[in-house]
């Protein structure tokens, strides 16, 4: 029964062990998904004010983009 019991509890703590691992993991996780939520909605704010202030640039590159997009479609 001695050996039945340090099974059982060796095995309560491996479990243990492996649900604080993993719940330090989904921490860790759920805060790079932050900071990459908000790099993308930093990223996305930037956008738009450079193409309130340069509508012109914005436009001038939006055209560019799209010939060149529309160049490596076409060679295909």
């Amino acid at each position: 029964m001695e050996t039945i019991e340090k099974a059982a509890h060796s095995a309560h703590q491996t479990v243990d062990m492996i649900a604080d691992v993993t719940t330090q993991a989904v921490e860790a996780l759920g805060e790079k998904g932050q900071q990459l939520k908000n790099g993308e909605q930093q990223l996305l704010e930037d956008c738009r004010n450079y193409v309130h202030d340069n509508p012109i640039t914005s436009l001038g590159i939006a055209a560019a983009a799209g010939f060149l997009l529309s160049r490596l479609l076409s060679a295909r």
